[in-house]
């Protein structure tokens, strides 16, 4: 949802090592595939995709022209020069507009600096940033927003199901198949986003983990006997690549 974002793609006839001839020219190889179609080379200026890629990521529809053929894909796939931190090349998975498609959309957290948590001295950390979804592909959410404005005292959280889904889109919920039947099993709803904690917890394992409290949010939780995201989701999401 949210602006058209469209892209003009040149095919390509430069391949294997060639490219890199292109990429001199500040021109990135990409190619544009999906069912029902020959899978095409294409190319365009790296400023213009690196811009495409900031709008997009891999959750927002392209609506791309290649010569006079027009596709709505999505971008599958960026490969980065990590030298230069520069685009290398980038794969686009054409869709179709009438059918469902997955997605892993980001989470905002909307009402930050008005909860009462932080204005006694708490601290709000997000653990989830973004979650999967399906939807036709013009009703995809940019993204998924949470408000933390009612989180009070320490311990408090938000989980997936204070998030509020736009019209159209749902959750994917993936089942752990390993689980046994009497196992308990979560749903998606039940993971968490963001919680409260007190500085002096943060500050007991930020000192125990060597400087990275955040990277130490579980050991905090385990403390105050929760179950992390993290978990959470090895417990009961199966691999979705």
């Amino acid at each position: 949802m949210g602006n058209k974002i469209e892209l003009k793609l040149d095919e390509r006839e430069v391949h294997g090592k060639k490219v890199a001839q292109l990429r001199k020219q500040s021109i990135v190889p990409a190619v544009v595939y999906g069912p029902g179609m020959t899978p095409v080379s294409v190319q365009a200026d790296h400023n213009l995709l690196e811009k495409i890629y900031r709008q997009a990521g891999s959750h927002s529809p392209v609506h791309l022209t290649i010569g006079s053929k027009k596709r709505i894909a999505m971008i599958k796939d960026v490969e980065f020069d990590v030298v230069k931190h520069r685009i290398n090349h980038v794969s686009f998975h054409a869709v179709n507009a009438k059918e469902t498609v997955v997605a892993e959309i980001p989470i905002h957290l909307t009402g930050v600096g008005e909860s009462e948590a932080e204005k006694s001295g708490y601290v709000v950390l997000q653990s989830l940033e973004k979650i999967e979804v399906k939807a036709l592909p013009m009703d995809l959410p940019e993204s998924l927003e949470v408000s933390i404005a009612n989180l009070a005292e320490p311990g408090e959280r938000l989980t997936v199901a204070d998030i509020t889904l736009p019209e159209n889109v749902e959750l994917v919920d993936h089942v752990d198949q390993r689980a046994n039947d009497d196992e308990e099993q979560h749903s998606i709803t039940e993971l968490v986003i963001a919680s409260v904690y007190e500085p002096s917890a943060l500050q007991a394992a930020n000192d125990a983990a060597g400087g990275d409290a955040e990277a130490d949010v579980d050991s905090v939780e385990a403390e105050n006997g929760a179950e992390t995201p993290e978990e959470t989701q090895e417990q009961n999401n199966t691999d979705s690549k």
